[in-house]
């Protein structure tokens, strides 16, 4: 026969082991539907890298094929050489910069050696080479023109 402090305990035991199953069984179906919320997540995640790698690689290519900059000779740049050919042009940082369609800032930076030109930058550098005064000039003319 048993005592009934071991029965008491037995019960006590046995409510506690309910409640906590009560209290903890919720908890853990919202902890398994956010990890299966998270997988997806992830698997969505991984999907869209891919997309965008595959896109990045033929958008790549399709540049390649079709710029005529890629098979010509590449643009050589130097700082000194700009500030020379704009000297040379007779024309302020505004002017050159309106001509290549940059700020005045960009040109001091490029000058300074702060930043690079972009390589349409370099090809709308390349163009203004073999330009004259007048003919900047008169392509300066012609801007500020087509802007009023």
């Amino acid at each position: 026969m048993s005592n009934i402090g071991t029965v008491l305990r037995e019960e006590i035991s046995r409510l506690s082991r309910k409640e906590v199953r009560s209290q903890v069984d919720p908890t853990k179906k919202v902890t398994a539907q956010h990890r299966r919320d998270i997988a997806a997540l992830k698997r969505q995640v991984a999907n869209l890298e891919r997309q965008v790698t595959l896109l990045l690689r033929k958008n790549t290519s399709s540049r390649r094929e079709v710029s005529p900059a890629a098979t010509a000779k590449p643009v050589r740049f130097s700082a000194k050489g700009l500030q020379s050919q704009r000297s040379r042009l007779g024309l302020s940082a505004i002017d050159f910069g309106r001509l290549l369609g940059v700020s005045a800032q960009t040109i001091y930076n490029w000058e300074h050696e702060v930043a690079c030109p972009r390589s349409e930058q370099l090809g709308k550098l390349a163009a203004i080479r073999g330009i004259g005064k007048r003919e900047a000039g008169e392509r300066l003319k012609q801007l500020l023109a087509t802007s009023r």
